[in-house]
């Protein structure tokens, strides 16, 4: 398993850099609509691309990958619902452990369960700390996790859970609002956390305008991902890639 992806993540980190993740559901990914949205992601210069959901239910994870690896070059990091949902067709998988959750499974129960099956897949595996922030609205993955969110506006709360879930030995912190969020994560929670970890902050849910995304990597966030508003208009792509590749280095 080589540390490519990580090593990458690190180095932008490093440089000040912010990098921009599309989130693909294989579920929603239609071939025709998939070709369009890997064109766009390839002109605006796109750093990653995220594949999975909370619920997989379609069987085309992948195909999905697949056909993202044979449009273009931009990696491809499975952000799974469970353990389980792998393709040894990626680059990377986000090995998500919900550490603002109080649900043993998702903690660590299913990943013993897929441990073997994961580490055969040859994918290079990214340990992360996933924390689900309230957004609002009730999402896919409080439900399916059985477990509540962080309150959006107690900052020691999540700034204690990352700094934990790091000396833990997370590679990776993934701060979610979740899919379609009412009131995406607040850049005062999000530099209340940036300031007291060291590991790559990913934060997502919610952001549906270039200057939320730019606000964001201001406050600390080093990779934004996007996923439900691009579903709704692919062409954002273009806009999002500026807003977050302009912030200058070591803005936050």
């Amino acid at each position: 398993m080589n540390q490519g992806i990580y090593s990458h993540l690190l180095n932008q980190k490093n440089k000040g850099k912010k990098s921009f993740a599309v989130l693909i559901d294989p579920d929603k990914a239609e071939t025709q609509s998939l070709v369009r949205l890997t064109e766009l992601s390839v002109t605006a210069g796109v750093d990653y691309f995220l594949v999975g959901g909370s619920l997989v239910i379609s069987n085309r994870l992948d195909e999905v990958v697949q056909q993202l690896k044979a449009l273009s070059s931009i990696p491809v990091i499975l952000f799974p619902g469970s353990p389980s949902q792998i393709s040894r067709y990626a680059d990377a998988l986000l090995y998500l452990s919900l550490i603002s959750g109080r649900n043993p499974e998702l903690l660590i129960g299913q990943h013993v369960i897929s441990a073997p099956l994961v580490k055969q897949s040859g994918l290079e595996i990214i340990s992360t700390g996933y924390m689900v922030v309230d957004g609002g609205a009730p999402t896919t993955v409080s439900y399916i996790s059985n477990a509540s969110p962080l309150p959006a506006d107690k900052n020691e709360i999540a700034m204690c859970t990352a700094m934990a879930g790091e000396m833990l030995g997370m590679k990776t912190i993934y701060m979610d609002a979740g899919s379609g969020a009412k009131i995406p994560i607040t850049e005062k929670l999000i530099q209340a956390v940036a300031q007291q970890i060291s590991a790559p902050l990913i934060v997502g849910g919610g952001i549906t305008d270039p200057e939320k995304a730019y606000r964001n990597c201001k406050a600390g966030a080093d990779v934004i991902v996007i996923g439900n508003a691009i579903e709704k208009d692919a062409s954002l792509i273009q806009e999002m890639a500026l807003a977050i590749h302009s912030v200058p280095e070591n803005a936050s």
